[in-house]
């Protein structure tokens, strides 16, 4: 399908995947959503998919079905990865942290449907991490960077806060293809596309267990919440729930045409056809 602006193409961004269980819902139903949505790209984010807590090299092996992975707050948990990242091309840590942390913060890659797709990661500073550099600034920067050839330009604003969310993506409007926000693990009602053309969510979701806190073990949450005590918060790896969102663009301009929010149950024992 297309446009006066050329070919319609779409894009899929998955959620913060948790754990084992996350991971292996990302292998199994990524082929199937890319062709039940028409989506010739994938955006995944590994922010915790090593025991809830992270990213290692071996965890997106497991996804390898991701043409981009994006991360947030969780990046360095694993202490593996600050030597490991410099040789995993297609992992994005977020591109307002310091400078002298290893990894890139965004990136450009093929689409095989035609063009490229720009993906920038960014957290967020309220209720998150004081270190980090102001996003909005950061983003103007990387937009300066971007190739005018490049139209389809995707950012994962990882950030606790929905209204510095909503702000990034009015503040990008036009600019951008799509603000989706990470990092609260629960899917918003609030997908639209804005007056210039970018498609916003406050939260994607995640893609971990649903009978669960966030990912973890809701008695060990609540234990900790009645006590006040440190507790180990078990990661939940069955019954996952895969929350997501579909971008559809037009390639000509990189302006998004719809956003269509995700939210499927992963059976073990279906056979998901390619």
């Amino acid at each position: 399908m297309s446009t006066n602006n050329g070919p319609l193409l779409s894009l899929l961004f998955i959620g913060d995947v948790v754990g084992r269980g996350g991971r292996h819902a990302v292998k199994r139903m990524v082929p199937y959503l890319k062709k039940k949505y028409n989506c010739s790209f994938c955006i995944v984010n590994a922010e915790n998919s090593a025991n809830g807590a992270g990213i290692t090299q071996s965890c997106l092996e497991d996804m390898n079905v991701a043409d981009v992975f994006t991360s947030g707050d969780h990046i360095w948990d694993q202490k593996n990865l600050e030597t490991e990242i410099a040789s995993i091309r297609n992992l994005l840590r977020p591109a307002n942290m310091s400078k002298l942390q290893p990894g890139r913060g965004w990136g450009y890659f093929r689409n095989p449907a035609g063009g490229e797709v720009a993906v920038i990661s960014l957290i967020g500073k309220v209720f998150m991490r004081d270190s980090a550099y102001c996003p909005f600034e950061t983003a103007e920067s990387v937009l300066a960077q971007i190739p005018i050839t490049c139209k389809c330009i995707f950012v994962d604003f990882h950030a606790e806060a929905t209204s510095e969310k909503a702000a990034l993506a009015w503040f990008l409007d036009g600019r951008v293809t799509a603000v989706i926000g990470t990092h609260t693990h629960v899917q918003t009602a609030d997908a639209r596309i804005l007056p210039g053309g970018t498609a916003m969510l406050s939260d994607v979701g995640m893609t971990g267990a649903a009978d669960s806190i966030l990912g973890r073990n809701t008695q060990d949450v609540i234990r900790k919440f009645r006590t006040g005590m440190p507790a180990r918060l078990n990661v939940v790896e069955d019954g996952i729930r895969l929350d997501a969102v579909v971008i559809r663009y037009e390639m000509n301009t990189g302006k998004a045409v719809s956003i269509t929010p995700i939210s499927e149950m992963f059976n073990p024992n279906r056979e998901y056809i390619e």
